[in-house]
């Protein structure tokens, strides 16, 4: 009896012992479920389409959305002035829209210019640089961990995706377009820029400089968690081959920064002279190339699809020295400014000053640079309007940005630049720049023109022969210097 009645007062605690059993297994499957929707899961393969994509994506700040239909143009403005300084978000944003993935973007679409910022998207710190490092665990971890790294790292492997398919539809001279117009944009970020740009050739990070154990970065190079090469995972060959890899670039980037005066990447560029035994050889080589380095660009291409949108250029200066030559460009003479604005076609006649200028005729200049149209000249878009004609062929202007480069006049002091455009207005025939090319080779300039006193004798013969009139004073005083080192 008493075994019996044990037995049943046993039962309701078995009972409670069971219930309590299946409460705790229905929490753990409701936990892994809950794992496995998040975005947080890192075993978890990323799926794609409809509420999955939406669930999974970062929620984009309020300057990036919002319809865009009656103001398309001003919106693409606001997004390029945030995506020149490096915001993720806008980056992305802008990728998506020149994709036309939406049917009001149809009339933009542009799959180069979608690429562009797709990939200086993938390039950017801000999208994978970790927010929390908690250590999640076997199951994803059940500690507190950050969400935000989450939705980017999402974000950051469907811009992987649609970049390889991009890249894999281009030629190869549109995929050099896509890689030249890149390397303009993080020219103009001062040092950060140039030194994503010595990451993204540099073989010891990801392809697109993240750390080589990202995950997004392995799964385009087609490794396995451990960055083993896995024959399941395909990769994205077109997005990692957009950057060669190779040490000089890597180096020549690293030292451009250095050149900027930041004293973070001469910290960095040390570190790289030491991370191989090879690459500390390459400095003397390294230093004559930076020295002759120029932009791909001189300004984003001034190009348009048809729907008559401008590609703008929404860098602005950075640091003290680009400022100070910005203020100088008030001592430009002004005629310079007028003859570019009528090679363009702005104007029918030459301005002497500013004030000849109708609202009409600048509000026309700051549409063709894609500029809000505030009817009053800035000193960019004086600047604009000399490298705008330059660009487009008048030898005057390409003599006048010369000049500018090697005086430091609305743009700092760059000689290869300013050798670049001395040469592009010989090109033309034009005597001045013979002579002041002339002058390059007579003096010897380090790394752009070496000293070539006969190449400067030849140079000012043609500059005279073309009615140049310092030159053929100038000749002579060459000729006789030449005379006496011959003698010697």
């Amino acid at each position: 009896m008493r075994d019996s009645e044990a037995t049943t007062d046993e039962r309701p605690d078995r009972r409670g012992r069971r219930s309590a059993a299946a409460v705790g297994v229905i929490a753990l499957v409701a936990m892994l479920a809950g794992s496995v929707a998040s975005c947080g899961n890192p075993s978890l393969p990323f799926a794609g389409g409809g509420e999955t994509a939406a669930s999974n994506a970062c929620p984009r700040p309020q300057s990036v959305t919002g319809s865009e239909f009656n103001a398309q143009e001003a919106g693409l403005r606001q997004l390029r002035r945030a995506a020149f300084r490096g915001d993720f978000f806008a980056q992305l944003e802008l990728g998506t829209r020149y994709a036309a993935l939406r049917a009001t973007d149809k009339n933009i679409e542009d799959p180069i210019e979608s690429a562009v910022w797709t990939g200086l998207a993938l390039a950017n710190d801000e999208g994978f640089a970790p927010i929390n490092r908690v250590d999640r665990g076997g199951f994803g971890g059940w500690r507190p961990v950050s969400r935000y790294d989450d939705c980017r790292a999402w974000e950051r492997h469907v811009a992987y995706q649609r970049l390889d398919g991009q890249l894999s539809r281009m030629t190869m001279e549109e995929q050099a377009e896509v890689r030249n117009r890149m390397i303009y944009v993080l020219s103009t970020q001062d040092a950060d820029g140039f030194r994503t740009l010595a990451r993204l050739h540099d073989a010891l990070y990801g392809p697109f400089g993240e750390p080589s154990d990202n995950r997004e970065a392995r799964e385009a190079l087609g490794r396995n968690p451990s960055g083993q090469p896995d024959r399941r995972r395909g990769g994205y060959p077109s997005a990692i081959g957009l950057f060669p890899r190779n040490d000089v670039d890597a180096y020549l980037y690293n030292y451009l920064a250095v050149q900027t005066g930041d004293v973070g990447a001469y910290v960095l560029l040390k570190d790289f002279e030491r991370s191989t035994p090879a690459r500390s050889r390459y400095g003397a080589f390294v230093e004559a190339k930076a020295r002759q380095w120029v932009p791909p660009y001189e300004f984003y291409p001034n190009e348009a699809p048809d729907s008559g949108v401008p590609f703008s250029d929404e860098s602005r200066p950075r640091g003290d020295a680009y400022e100070y030559a910005l203020g100088r460009v008030t001592e430009l003479p002004f005629v310079h400014v007028g003859r570019a604005l009528r090679y363009l076609g702005v104007t029918e006649t030459v301005a002497e000053q500013a004030s000849d200028l109708s609202a009409r005729q600048i509000q026309t200049l700051e549409a063709m640079l894609g500029h809000n149209m505030e009817s009053r000249l800035s000193a960019i878009e004086m600047v604009r309007a000399i490298q705008l004609a330059a660009v487009n062929g008048s030898s005057e202007a390409q003599l006048v940005l010369a000049v500018m480069y090697s005086e430091g006049i609305g743009v700092p002091p760059d000689y290869a630049r300013a050798f670049h455009w001395y040469d592009q207005a010989d090109k033309q025939g034009s005597p001045e720049a013979k002579f002041a090319m002339s002058t390059y080779f007579a003096l010897g300039v380090a790394g752009v023109a070496d000293q070539d006193k006969a190449q400067a004798v030849a140079l000012r013969i043609d500059s005279a022969l073309a009615g140049f009139g310092p030159s053929a004073s100038r000749l002579q005083a060459v000729l006789a210097q030449v005379s006496r080192s011959q003698r010697r």
